[in-house]
């Protein structure tokens, strides 16, 4: 929570909402009045994102007291109180919307992240994240996904090369391709689309490969003829319904972009009371 980008965005949300100021609240409710709110789970969910509060709070002011009942993770039940927070009403009523935005959003990816981790259980196979994220939330909705039990993929364009079919076809080829990136010293996955390639990367070393777009036959057939050669991730459309088929295939990794670029927000509520 204490990363620059994870403070500007909590930052320009609070902005983007209150603006000049919550009219409403500012117009129906004493300045000096006292009130406490509590963040309640409406349905069975996987936490993340709780640690966002604080620095909502913080930003804010007029807050006395933050109390977390839960960590990202934690697996709620309909019922369960998340939260409480005692302080200004006004305070309390112009920061909920926000809050509200950051627990069910990121809380939806955490407990869409746990289904698929769920449905490779007992395989050998790790489900990864991907890049495909709400711009300006990545580092959140990275967060978000491993508390539900997936496993982290690249960050961003810096910190790992994954060679796909447009960087082969840009740098003259599969061999060209790996020969360039490892002047970078850093670890390499390359796309492989077909048969031929995937040879070829093969004979010129690599240790990590991604196959994209096959069935779960055809990506069987590909792990066999590579006999742990290289690790293998598949990708392509894998969902809940197929995620299984694919992890059976003996395939090191699968990853799912629709972790984050479908998770669908959970039902969560703010609760005001009078102190």
């Amino acid at each position: 929570m204490s990363h620059p980008e994870t403070l500007d965005v909590i930052a320009r949300a609070l902005a983007e909402d209150i603006g000049t100021g919550d009219v409403t609240t500012e117009a129906c409710v004493p300045a000096d009045r006292m009130a406490a709110g509590y963040f309640l789970a409406r349905a069975p969910l996987v936490l993340a994102g709780i640690e966002v509060l604080e620095p909502i709070y913080a930003a804010r002011g007029g807050v006395d007291e933050l109390s977390i009942k839960h960590k990202d993770g934690d697996h709620l039940q309909e019922g369960d109180r998340i939260a409480v927070v005692r302080g200004r009403a006004r305070t309390l009523l112009e920061c909920e919307r926000v809050a509200l935005n950051f627990l069910q959003r990121l809380s939806g990816v955490a407990t869409l992240a746990h289904r698929f981790a769920n449905r490779v259980e007992g395989t050998n196979c790790k489900v990864l994240d991907t890049r495909k994220t709400t711009p300006g939330l990545r580092r959140l909705e990275k967060a978000a996904a491993a508390a539900g039990g997936v496993t982290n993929h690249r960050i961003g364009l810096f910190d790992a090369i994954l060679i796909k079919n447009n960087h082969i076809s840009a740098a003259g080829g599969v061999r060209q391709a790996l020969e360039n990136a490892r002047r970078a010293g850093l670890p390499i996955e390359i796309e492989v689309r077909e048969r031929e390639e995937l040879e070829e990367a093969l004979e010129c070393g690599a240790t990590h490969l991604l196959l994209d777009n096959l069935s779960p036959m055809q990506a069987a057939e590909w792990v066999s003829l590579v006999n742990g050669r290289a690790r293998i991730e598949l990708s392509g459309g894998i969902d809940l319904d197929s995620v299984r088929s694919y992890a059976e295939t003996g395939a090191d990794y699968v990853s799912a972009g629709a972790i984050t670029h479908s998770a669908p927000a959970v039902d969560i509520s703010f609760r005001l009371e009078l102190l």
